[in-house]
């Protein structure tokens, strides 16, 4: 299977600490790939180098063969949609008006949208049910609803790769499995290669195809989810018991934590 990411040997320092050590993978074109790992495992670190936000202290990587240092910021947002966390704005927007923001990569400057524009957006909008919402100031949304307002931005921005740094952060149960079955459909239906930090190790299971976990800045382990997902490496990767079943349903790994007196 091709890659659309390569990091060869990639490292990263803040003050001189190290927060990349030594990185070398390949992320798979058109999956759904998770990043899992600890707080200070570097995951957030790993996805603005990615999307070229962070550039590399040591080491390269390469977006589909080419090297990212050689894409202009433009080209990257053309092809890269990237939604950090609590990534809605707080700013008085309406929802259509932050979707619309999605088409500015595609847009020369001071130019209005077209016709084609207006069509993505409206597409964008009525994918994830914001149509009848789409005059609303943002913040009055609710969590859920926001992060539906950012993942329509996204779409509009008509992206090939879409990065996510813990988009089920702060939502409700309910809302967690609608944001991850918005997200399963979109890239079923475009072939869109999603790649996103988790904290959930349960969502993660059943709604990636692929899985990277990080510990202090290193990789532990890279594969499908039940290559790489066992009570053994879990556990010791975040120095917790757990107890592995099975999923009555989909038989993907699922970990409950195991209490000791």
């Amino acid at each position: 299977m091709s890659s659309v990411f390569e990091l060869q040997n990639v490292s990263y320092k803040y003050d001189e600490s190290p927060i990349l050590q030594n990185i070398s993978l390949q992320i798979p074109k058109t999956l759904i790939t998770g990043i899992l790992g600890p707080n200070g495992s570097g995951k957030t670190t790993m996805l603005k180098v990615l999307s070229g936000i962070y550039k590399p202290n040591d080491g390269h990587v390469r977006l589909n063969n080419k090297p990212l240092e050689e894409y202009s910021r433009p080209e990257i947002a053309r092809q890269i949609a990237f939604l950090e966390q609590n990534n809605s704005t707080l700013l008085p927007f309406t929802v259509r008006e932050v979707v619309e923001m999605g088409r500015y990569p595609w847009l020369k400057p001071l130019a209005a949208l077209s016709t084609k524009d207006r069509e993505i957006i409206d597409y964008a909008l009525q994918c994830f049910n914001l149509i009848d919402k789409q005059n609303q100031i943002v913040e009055t949304l609710s969590g859920g609803e926001r992060q539906l307002v950012s993942l329509a931005r996204a779409m509009a921005q008509e992206p090939k790769i879409l990065i996510l740094d813990e988009p089920t952060t702060y939502l409700d149960i309910g809302h967690q499995s609608m944001v991850m079955e918005y997200l399963r459909k979109w890239h079923e239906k475009y072939g869109t290669t999603i790649l996103m930090v988790m904290h959930d190790l349960n969502l993660s299971s059943q709604y990636c195809d692929h899985l990277i976990i990080l510990e202090q800045g290193k990789t532990v382990a890279v594969g499908g989810n039940k290559e790489v997902l066992n009570e053994e490496l879990i556990s010791r990767t975040y120095k917790a018991s757990f107890s592995m079943i099975k999923h009555p349903v989909s038989g993907v790994p699922q970990f409950l934590p195991r209490f000791t007196d």
